[in-house]
């Protein structure tokens, strides 16, 4: 990656799912990702209705993908507005996926200055294991455990406040395990688009799929990790979790459920409708 190319992406980004991670990913191979994030006003002109989650909500969540080096909100579908405030730096590309082109984007590109790149759809595909992120040695180790079959701005908070205790690893429920857990039609998402969607946020040093069984899923991972502490909120704090972290020597954290402020508190139930 060039770090001084700005990569340029435009859209609402509501209701941000794995294939829009992909693409994010992707794009942050050419350079530095620049989101021009549609505010709602601008989400209801371009769309004819409001979006599903509100611009802060939105903006939250985008800041925390480890691919997004800025979030430029805008208040009108059209960006040209927005592209005077991505000063310095070198060369501009504009970054766009197949069959998601708009007409007049490359000519539009080209009165600019702007390099117009179309990604190939079939290069989203796939869910990879996103890698480990660096940090700095002798952290702490944090795990955390769930199914996260809907992520959403909730669980960014969750891992954002945890990962203030150490190097957070999440463990990710296996798709057995939560049909197991949960009843049939569970998962909604598979735990290779899971795990790809958690391990796609900063806050996250790396994402893991559970190997075992029951609400204690995660111990194969959790004995390999020998993590300091294991951190809950408070609707995960069950299932003999809190025992098998005194029998480890392992501190137990309950956090509670606290929307990031200004933000809506977020059920992936809810989300889901069942």
């Amino acid at each position: 990656m060039s770090p001084s190319r700005q990569v340029i992406v435009c859209g609402s980004f509501d209701n941000l799912r794995a294939r829009d991670l992909r693409f994010l990913e992707e794009a942050a191979r050419m350079g530095a990702v620049h989101v021009l994030l549609w505010s709602d006003e601008a989400v209801r002109a371009r769309t004819g209705k409001p979006p599903r989650f509100p611009l802060a909500e939105r903006r939250y969540f985008l800041e925390a993908v480890r691919y997004v080096t800025r979030v430029i909100p805008l208040s009108e579908p059209d960006p040209a507005g927005a592209i005077p405030e991505l000063t310095g730096g070198g060369p501009r590309v504009w970054v766009e996926v197949e069959g998601l082109v708009e007409s007049s984007r490359r000519a539009w590109c080209e009165r600019q200055g702007i390099e117009h790149c179309v990604l190939p759809a079939a290069q989203l595909e796939g869910f990879p294991e996103p890698a480990p992120l660096p940090g700095p040695a002798g952290r702490k180790r944090v795990v955390v455990t769930g199914c996260y079959d809907w992520l959403h701005s909730g669980h960014v908070r969750f891992f954002e406040e945890v990962s203030r205790y150490g190097d957070l690893y999440v463990i990710v429920g296996h798709d057995a395990n939560i049909r197991l857990l949960k009843g049939e039609g569970h998962p909604l998402l598979c735990q290779a688009e899971r795990r790809y969607a958690v391990g796609s946020i900063r806050h996250v040093k790396q994402a893991l799929i559970s190997t075992g069984e029951g609400w204690l899923d995660a111990d194969p991972e959790i004995r390999r990790l020998k993590p300091d502490i294991y951190a809950v909120n408070e609707d995960g704090d069950k299932g003999g979790k809190r025992e098998y972290c005194r029998s480890r020597g392992i501190e137990y954290l309950v956090l509670k459920r606290v929307p990031a402020p200004g933000l809506p508190p977020r059920s992936s139930t809810d989300l889901r409708g069942f």
